[in-house]
């Protein structure tokens, strides 16, 4: 795409991210509406549209029936009734873990004390370039003992936003500086015993800016061809919950626009 068309695809990629075109299943302006606001033609229009679709950052339907993505039809059950928490203590606490026990008691069982294990929040981030390379790092985790693919990611800093925290970690762990940054999802690698929040970003297109600075942290810095995530995945090369949430949902996107494409 020329400057002109990549100025065009990244203000429309910001307002989605932004919900400047509202929520999951919402349309977002015609075709038309676009080209005179952005001052493009509809052929240019539409391939930033279509690379958008093939990104999984927009939906379409029918024809030239573009949508956020997100929506579902599946209805959120009613009727059932969460454990009582009675009270909680510390068994161990220090700034990386902290241990407790919970007295819990789900619904129609007996109450009993259950460990509760809390770690930091934590951003991951993976930034794809528009050759569909991957920004990945090959490192060294001593507590498996073995080298592996991550994705740039670290502990949210008191005071500070998430979406900072996996800007600030892509340009201390790689010397890039992430563009386009859009939030995935918020989940928990153990939902059954441990409290870790950590929230997935991806980001389209960056800058070198410097070296990483964070050495301990960097290994390796390399571009992965988004094809070749499906062979190191079942190599057993990708480290990490968050680098496979992130590189599966990069995955999915690709697809869902592929088919979308082909219809």
């Amino acid at each position: 795409m020329g400057p002109k068309t990549t100025k065009v695809y990244e203000t429309i990629r910001q307002r989605l991210a932004e919900g400047v075109y509202g929520g999951p299943g919402d349309k977002i302006p015609s075709e038309r509406s676009l080209s005179e606001e952005l001052g493009i033609g509809r052929t240019a229009l539409r391939q930033v549209l279509a690379r958008l679709v093939s990104e999984g950052a927009l939906e379409v339907r029918g024809r030239s029936s573009y949508r956020v993505p997100g929506a579902v039809s599946v209805k959120t059950p009613d009727g059932l009734e969460p454990w009582r928490i009675h009270g909680e203590r510390d068994l161990y606490d220090n700034r990386w873990v902290k241990l407790q026990l919970w007295d819990v008691e789900p619904p129609g069982v007996e109450r009993f004390e259950h460990h509760v294990v809390k770690l930091q929040h934590v951003a991951i981030t993976a930034v794809l370039d528009d050759q569909d390379r991957v920004l990945m790092m090959w490192r060294y985790r001593f507590v498996p003992q073995r080298f592996g693919w991550e994705l740039p990611g670290g502990i949210v800093d008191e005071g500070e936003s998430p979406a900072d925290t996996a800007r600030r970690e892509v340009e201390e762990e790689t010397g890039w500086r992430p563009k386009n940054l859009e939030h995935v999802v918020t989940y928990q690698p153990m939902v059954g015993m441990v409290d870790s929040p950590h929230e997935i970003f991806v980001a389209h297109g960056a800058e070198k800016v410097g070296e990483p600075t964070d050495l301990e942290e960097a290994g390796h810095i390399d571009w992965v061809p988004l094809a070749d995530i499906p062979g190191l995945m079942a190599r057993g090369d990708l480290l990490g919950s968050g680098t496979l949430v992130a590189l599966l949902h990069l995955l999915a996107a690709k697809g869902k626009g592929s088919l979308t494409a082909a219809r």
